[in-house]
């Protein structure tokens, strides 16, 4: 350790420190702007000039090393002076306010200017303000030449994208000539924004520091159940693709079905995307699920048994991660499902196309391996009787399996079918009477599975209905260009108004649609078009129009004016002591990841409940530091998206194989090494900015 004295303060340090580093350690700020924690000293701006007795002039801090009995001086009143100086020459060149919440703004306040040519006006350098790239705006007119941006590309990323560009005056930072960032192979990180003292470098979306993570990593903020989608996609990169899935899990315990089925609200956040296209996150990991050694079966921790019994009633997605995640603090786990086979509307609602039976099958497999109990074709009436039978909590997550009516005449015609019993009857293996023409009535996901599960049961011609446009259309895009690739019609801006019953055919009347102002849900509202009115004739008409739970009255539960539980927002408590819902049955029809945060929650709200700490989580693969280098890669910004391979249109519509047929090995590297490593800027350390006077 080295002695040294800095303003009269006895300091020890470490040697091959510098003055700046033992000042800043001790809690002595002196005034900096080219320094910066994460980078080699730059030297440039000099205001960390100090007095060091026995040496001559003034000293930067930030280049000199600390030696044995040093005499450091940081705030003489010449130090003073000599820092407004500098401050001024540094305004001088400017030409501009500082920005309000810079450090540069920050260290003038906090120094002073001192007038050193009276009568001179700074003049801006009339540069061009370059905000037609992606991500972040360039203002060279605010750049001080601190050379911040160019150290951490070049020597901590290893992109090199940037640098020094001209001489003297004219020196600027710049890709070079007229390079776009694009074209300089920058990998648009955000680490030269983030080093970035005047905010000549800036984000094109603001945000408040509380809202910094949120903003500048959206795919793991935008996921429902907080999966780390930045270190699953970098550990595929890496070629760990166990430790990938394993990542996953423990946040999820269906990474197989999210691959397959997830409606991925990740990749709609994806900064990629303001790039070219977002990563591929699904289907990434889709490809880790199938590569899965289920080694991580050996490192599930299950707490030791609490003798407390908890009753979840539906198998689908929200009861079952519930099970999960109690079952492995520690308590008896029970899951009551009405139906002969488990797995909710993932058994029942998803067309096995989408979503093999194996697939389904060994992921539940793997929740009653802890030792939950899944017991089949038995429907809970009363809640009185689970904890008559010493049940001390319950989980309601029965999903939604009502479908919901048109409210038009003629719909009660048994040739008329709703799209829940449809697609159940489909899955369970049930003799379901699909022939000729059908017209599927519905814009979202359920209508798209009933659509393209119509065909492949044996419909010749399958038109779907739908009132509004096809950019309104709530169902994924994917799925909406695969049931047109399937040869499926879509009739936009159509509403049915009535069903007329023949003896061979069904007649559907219908009106045509113009769209009008934005309703509640934030799209144009559906205006019927005056004397447009019209008839199709077809064999079958099925509904999928929306769909609602069916809670039994016994349960005695307090209700919304929608017919859906009334929970409380954070910990799904009923208004029943003990009850909890969640999923489709009290937020509405949603999606499978939306339906795993439900069963999360509920895991978490039960365990404090019954007297645990909700800490439902377990690392599989421990936290590691991550390397920053990123290195240089040319035509980084226009590498494509992968695209899924699937069975081509005329050999998946006879059979229910699976359609998407998943990313090979190398596809999945390449893919993941598109991924803009957004976390890596969540590392880099915090220039030191002056105290709070």
């Amino acid at each position: 350790m080295i002695r040294l004295n800095i303003n009269d303060r006895k300091i020890e340090t470490e040697a091959g420190k510098t003055v700046l580093e033992a000042a800043l350690e001790a809690g002595i700020y002196i005034p900096n702007l080219c320094y910066h924690p994460d980078l080699s000293p730059i030297g440039s701006c000099r205001l960390c000039i100090v007095k060091i007795d026995g040496m001559g002039g003034f000293p930067i801090a930030c280049t000199t090393q600390v030696k044995e009995g040093m005499v450091v001086h940081t705030d003489t009143e010449q130090i003073q002076e000599l820092r407004k100086n500098i401050v001024w020459l540094i305004l001088s060149e400017l030409g501009t306010d500082a920005e309000k919440s810079s450090q540069l703004k920050k260290v003038i306040e906090w120094i002073g200017v001192k007038e050193v040519l009276r009568g001179y006006v700074p003049h801006s350098r009339n540069l061009p303000v370059i905000s037609d790239e992606p991500l972040f705006i360039r203002d060279l007119n605010k750049c001080i030449l601190c050379g911040r941006c160019v150290k951490i590309c070049q020597e901590i990323r290893g992109v090199g994208g940037i640098g020094f560009v001209s001489r003297g005056i004219d020196t600027i930072v710049s890709a070079g000539g007229d390079l776009s960032m694009s074209d300089a192979a920058c990998k648009f990180c955000g680490a030269c924004v983030e080093v970035c003292p005047t905010g000549a470098l800036a984000d094109k979306e603001t945000f408040e520091e509380e809202t910094r993570e949120k903003t500048l990593l959206p795919c793991k903020n935008a996921c429902p159940a907080g999966v780390d989608i930045p270190r699953y996609v970098r550990l595929i990169s890496e070629g760990r693709f166990q430790d990938a899935v394993e990542v996953i899990r423990e946040k999820a315990p269906f990474p197989y079905i999210l691959g397959c089925v997830c409606t991925h609200p990740c990749e709609e956040a994806c900064r990629r995307d303001e790039i070219n296209e977002p990563v591929a996150i699904r289907a990434l990991k889709r490809f880790v699920a199938e590569q899965d050694s289920m080694a991580w079966q050996q490192k599930v921790a299950i707490a030791p048994e609490t003798g407390r019994k908890i009753a979840i009633i539906g198998s689908g997605p929200a009861g079952l991660t519930a099970a999960w995640f109690l079952r492995k603090q520690g308590h008896s786990v029970t899951v009551f499902e009405a139906l002969p086979e488990s797995g909710g509307m993932l058994r029942t609602g998803i067309p096995r196309y989408r979503l093999p039976e194996k697939v389904l099958n060994q992921e539940i497999k793997n929740i009653e391996n802890i030792g939950v109990e899944i017991k089949t074709n038995t429907k809970i009436e009363s809640l009185d009787n689970l904890f008559e039978q010493g049940f001390e909590a319950v989980f309601l997550a029965l999903g939604a399996h009502s479908d919901m009516k048109m409210g038009i005449p003629g719909e009660d015609d048994r040739r008329v079918l709703d799209s829940v019993s449809f697609l159940r009857s489909m899955n369970l293996g049930d003799k379901v009477d699909i022939t000729g023409t059908v017209a599927v009535v519905g814009g979202g996901n359920a209508a798209i599975d009933a659509a393209r599960t119509a065909l492949r049961a044996g419909a010749k011609k399958v038109t779907m209905l739908y009132r509004r446009t096809r950019k309104e259309m709530p169902a994924a895009a994917e799925e909406v260009e695969e049931a047109l690739s399937e040869g499926i019609d879509i009739d936009f801006l159509v509403a049915p108004q009535r069903v007329l019953p023949g003896k061979n055919k069904l007649k559907l009347e219908c009106i045509r649609m113009k769209l009008g102002e934005p309703d509640a849900s934030g799209r144009r509202r559906p205006v019927p078009v005056e004397n447009s009115e019209f008839t199709i004739e077809v064999d079958r008409i099925i509904t999928a129009i929306g769909q609602k739970p069916a809670v039994p009255e016994k349960f005695n539960l307090q209700m919304n004016k929608w017919g859906y539980i009334v929970t409380h927002e954070e910990t799904l408590a009923c208004s029943r002591k003990g009850v909890f819902s969640g999923g489709d049955m009290a937020s509405g029809p949603a999606s499978v990841i939306e339906a795993i945060n439900a069963g999360r929650k509920a895991a978490i709200s039960i365990d404090k409940y019954l007297g645990g700490k909700g800490q439902i989580d377990q690392k599989f693969v421990p936290e590691e530091p991550e390397n920053p280098w990123l290195g240089r890669d040319e035509g980084f910004a226009d590498k494509k998206r992968a695209q899924m391979p699937t069975l081509a249109a005329d050999k998946r519509v006879n059979d229910f194989c699976q359609v998407e047929c998943g990313f090979d090995e190398e596809t999945a590297v390449k893919e993941a090494k598109r991924c803009l490593r957004c976390q890596l800027r969540l590392k880099i350390s915090k220039a030191p900015l002056p105290p709070s006077k």
